[in-house]
């Protein structure tokens, strides 16, 4: 065991001021062995380290990436520590902060709406209500929810109107900073709508399916991160007895909750919560879901980064009844994903492909019948992470759509 001195940053005194990064790293260590694995948890508990992949400590183990954030004034220290043991590592971005810049193009940003931008919260909003508002016989706009702060939660049902359908649920924006993701759902929408009645696929799609589209789960987390931390991951609930904020969403949910790969500290990135769909917007997603039961036949969650598509179950081992299946569809996917960019993805499920975590939603709506269950990790692996930039949303959007496309297909071809 080592004991290591560093001395943590007042990071409360400057809560109220928005979180600049100048200087901060981003670091990728593989831990060659559990003595490893050990020095990276040490390190974790002296640092203020912030873990992008896997999402937290106890998800480490041999021969994991595990990539890291690291503030400026620990940097130094944290390198240091790093060569005294021995650990290669590699410098994944080296100064958050122009990354940050470099996620806007250097385009004017147009005022309004724009499907290659990432869009804030208020033009998302705006842009639910004129896309139902111009295409009245394909998007209807509800709210199932309002956030803890306050915020509806709005839904777009995509199909074409008419009878009683079976569906797709796909929701986006779980993780606050992982931006790319609403940008697909906003992205889903607008390709469906623009190619309905010209491309036969997806006219079929819609004329014999409903997709429900949620843009944003986590909208209060989201908005922090345009105005406080570009980084904020978790909701904006207030927790009894702590002064931390939030909890993950996607450790929240009632499958094996709170059991491996989450934690039960407040001011953990990964906090579960007080008990299972404790927070606004999961209760919310579930209570509509639920609702929609003998309908929702396939349910889509997307994430990122790593580019992997994930099926049940990430709360245990062992394999889900429909596994050969549902590892068939993810093959499939990936590859029609791969065919246009050749990005690849890593597919299976969510135990054996990455690591166990509990309370995530993609298990919880398997558990409850929904069979194609799927969470997408979309790009990149790493050379940008949470800072995508805004030049990769349109190949990042069109090769997911496929995969989508895919599952759709699938849905509607096999009916349960």
């Amino acid at each position: 065991m080592w004991v290591i001195f560093l001395l943590l940053g007042s990071a409360a005194a400057a809560a109220a001021e928005p979180h600049t990064f100048h200087g901060e790293k981003v670091f990728r260590v593989i831990p060659k062995n559990e003595e490893e694995v050990e020095f990276i948890k040490s390190l974790a508990s002296n640092t203020e380290i912030d873990f992008w992949f896997p999402d937290s400590v106890t998800q480490i183990r041999p021969s994991l990436h595990v990539d890291f954030r690291v503030e400026f004034h620990q940097v130094l220290d944290v390198q240091s520590l790093l060569a005294q043991k021995g650990m290669k590592y590699e410098v994944l971005i080296n100064n958050l902060e122009l990354a940050l810049e470099k996620e806007f193009d250097n385009n004017a940003r147009a005022i309004g709406h724009n499907y290659e931008k990432y869009n804030n919260w208020d033009t998302i909003a705006a842009w639910t209500a004129s896309i139902a508002a111009e295409n009245p016989d394909l998007v209807s706009r509800s709210q199932i929810g309002t956030t803890y702060e306050g915020r509806p939660m709005y839904l777009l049902k995509v199909g074409k109107s008419g009878s009683s359908k079976n569906a797709v649920f796909m929701d986006c924006g779980f993780h606050a900073r992982e931006w790319i993701s609403p940008a697909f759902c906003q992205w889903f929408v607008k390709e469906a709508v623009n190619k309905y009645g010209t491309d036969n696929e997806i006219t079929s799609l819609l004329n014999n399916l409903d997709f429900y589209i949620l843009p944003v789960v986590n909208i209060d987390g989201y908005v922090y991160t345009w105005t406080n931390n570009r980084m904020w991951r978790k909701t904006r609930s207030k927790n009894a007895n702590s002064n931390c904020i939030g909890t993950d969403p996607n450790r929240n949910f009632d499958a094996g909750w709170c059991t491996v790969g989450a934690s039960n500290n407040p001011c953990s990135d990964t906090y579960c919560g007080s008990v299972p769909e404790s927070e606004k917007e999961t209760k919310a997603l579930a209570d509509f879901i639920r609702s929609k039961k003998s309908t929702i036949k396939a349910y889509l969650t997307i994430h990122s980064y790593s580019q992997m598509l994930l099926f049940p179950y990430s709360y245990k081992s062992s394999l889900t009844k429909d596994h050969a299946e549902l590892n068939s569809i993810s093959k499939a996917a990936v590859n029609q994903l791969a065919s246009l960019y050749n990005t690849k993805y890593t597919y299976g499920s969510g135990a054996a492909t990455i690591y166990l975590a509990a309370g995530g939603s993609d298990d919880w709506a398997y558990d409850l019948g929904v069979k194609y269950s799927f969470t997408f990790e979309l790009r990149d692996t790493g050379r940008y992470g949470f800072a995508l930039p805004e030049s990769q949303i349109k190949a990042t959007c069109e090769e997911t759509f496929l995969a989508v496309k895919y599952i759709a297909n699938h849905v509607l071809n096999n009916p349960y």
